[in-house]
């Protein structure tokens, strides 16, 4: 066995309700004694198609000793759920740029003759930008819509329309994936809900270039998820900077808090920035710690 990124879940948390059990074509999950429960390492891919879908935010990701996933076992099981299933695993795998485990997966199909199914976009370009959505909630779906920064409007006029600066969905903590590859080794903007809307030039002056986490910590539940994700995000995810935005309102300084819980929680460490803003849109602070 070895270390890697897998489900875990918060027995404490999961009520049964089982709506993670159908996200999960790879058959990872079931519902065993009222909870959700993994059954076999080798069937989590660790890439949380799951977590989304689960209301009371039981589902995280971990990184721990595990048997290495096993896309021919998965096929195995998945084949005999119909060619649906089948459709749902294979997109998972594409949304995820998984091009090993995809190959793997025809070379079963096309050894134990299966119909293959047509799946929209090459297997060999798994970022094209898709209309569909796959099942389960649109609004959770991850999407990388990044361009390179030669490709990117002047943004020096004052004059005329400027474009949005966003560069993934979602963006909301509780939904982002910190495993997402749109994280990886990049500079990171995590962000109270208020900020931009106070902040007239927050697109152009601090969300461009950044992936980006918005977050409310007085309005928020299940904020131990919050620091379990910030840690991930350093950890796994390797990203090279952690910038927090606050507002000058008290309640808004529990951000700053999580952020630096889950940093302390790392085993690495990243340069924190901290810029606190006022609620007429003026900066009041802005530092590294």
């Amino acid at each position: 066995m070895a270390k890697r990124k897998i489900i875990k879940i918060d027995e404490e948390k999961c009520d049964g309700c089982g709506l993670c059990i159908p996200n999960c074509p790879e058959g990872a999950l079931q519902i065993i004694d009222g909870k959700a429960r993994i059954i076999s390492d080798l069937f989590c891919d660790g890439l949380g198609a799951c977590i989304g879908h689960c209301p009371r935010g039981a589902i995280t990701t971990e990184e721990r000793e595990a048997e290495a996933y096993d896309e021919k076992k998965v096929m195995e099981n998945i084949v005999k759920q119909g060619e649906s299933v089948i459709k749902a695993h294979l997109e998972h795998l594409k949304d995820h740029n998984e091009k090993e485990y995809i190959e793997q997966a025809i070379k079963f199909m096309e050894k134990n003759n299966i119909n293959i199914p047509a799946i929209e976009g090459a297997w060999n370009e798994p970022d094209q930008e898709e209309e569909k959505h796959p099942e389960g909630c649109p609004g959770a779906r991850m999407m990388d819509f990044s361009v390179p920064e030669e490709c990117q409007p002047d943004e020096g006029s004052e004059e005329g329309k400027r474009s949005s600066q966003i560069r993934q969905w979602p963006v909301q903590l509780h939904l982002v994936p910190p495993n997402a590859p749109y994280f990886k080794d990049q500079d990171v903007l995590l962000v109270a809900d208020c900020v931009a809307y106070s902040l007239a030039d927050f697109h152009k002056d601090y969300l461009k270039g950044k992936s980006l986490a918005i977050a409310c910590p007085k309005l928020d539940t299940e904020q131990k998820i919050y620091i379990e994700k910030i840690t991930a995000l350093i950890d796994q995810a390797e990203i090279n900077t952690l910038t927090v935005m606050t507002m000058e309102v008290p309640c808004c300084a529990g951000l700053l808090m999580l952020a630096k819980t889950g940093a302390e929680k790392a085993e690495r460490k990243v340069p924190i920035r901290h810029i606190n803003v006022g609620i007429k849109g003026n900066i009041l602070k802005d530092e590294w710690m």
